[in-house]
């Protein structure tokens, strides 16, 4: 998809407030829950323009302000912008996904990578006090490709080799009691630093709570063995998908991290 082309210091993926913000992407709901499953853009001080009924947002949680001054009434700070609302009590069912076409995950048949270069990816999210996940797709400079998968579920490591092999990480917003000024985040992978995981066998060995939830949020993955994980060299990024639930304004990558300078733009500005 992008793999021949020339990428800027800055690869930006996905910005909520631009023209058409899943022109890259497709978008899944569970169909069985025409209420509670749902992709929407709205405006996340104010959580307008509704979506259209029969489905229903979820209520907005506030934060614990009872240690805060003003009587405890420490305001939770928005974006005053167009953000994307994922939301699902069946978090597998309800995605967006780029490259947007149906992957196959046969061996040695991938097609439509996303083929980013760039070893660094940051997602602007706000936790919605929700079961979350996301994946990025890795490909090593043999062509080798795993799926680095980050849940709020997740309580430990795990690696899976079954096809394309799975690292699935635990993922955890700062804590309320941290009075943050905000729910957003900014969260950042260093995808290449990750590639070595894949040959970790102490993340293989015994079983986990863990490995129950995975199976009740995820399609059941075959493991073999004799799959070839990826190592060495990190190549490009092949798809990236975000799960329900929460709200998202940005997908980027970059080449230098998080002391990479970025346009203004990128920047989050809170309601007041």
């Amino acid at each position: 998809m992008l793999i021949s082309s020339v990428q800027s210091g800055v690869v930006s993926l996905f910005s909520s407030t631009g023209s058409d913000p899943l022109e890259l992407f497709s978008a899944r709901t569970d169909a069985r829950l025409p209420e509670d499953s749902l992709i929407c853009l709205l405006n996340d001080e104010t959580s307008e323009p509704f979506p259209p009924p029969p489905a229903t947002l979820i209520p907005v949680s506030h934060r614990d302000n009872s240690t805060t001054g003003n009587d405890g009434q420490d305001p939770e700070y928005t974006l005053a912008q167009t953000v994307l609302h994922i939301q699902s009590p069946t978090l597998r069912a309800t995605y967006i996904c780029c490259p947007p076409s149906q992957r196959s995950h046969t061996r040695n048949q991938r097609r439509d990578d996303l083929g980013v270069l760039h070893p660094w990816i940051h997602l602007q999210v706000r936790d919605m006090d929700r079961e979350w996940s996301f994946e990025v797709g890795i490909v090593d400079r043999f062509g080798r490709e795993g799926v680095i998968r980050c849940s709020t579920f997740q309580k430990e490591p795990r690696l899976k080799l079954c096809i394309p092999p799975l690292l699935h990480l635990p993922l955890a917003f700062p804590s309320t009691s941290s009075h943050r000024l905000t729910a957003w985040s900014t969260i950042t992978l260093h995808l290449s630093s990750l590639l070595p995981h894949f040959s970790s066998a102490a993340l293989m060995h015994g079983e986990s709570a863990d490995d129950a939830d995975e199976e009740a949020s995820y399609p059941r993955r075959e493991e073999h063995h004799t799959t070839p994980v990826p190592s060495g060299t990190y190549s490009h990024v092949s798809y990236v998908k975000v799960y329900a639930t929460c709200r998202l304004r940005r997908i980027w990558f970059s080449e230098g991290g998080p002391s990479q300078k970025l346009p203004w733009e990128f920047q989050l500005y809170a309601a007041q």
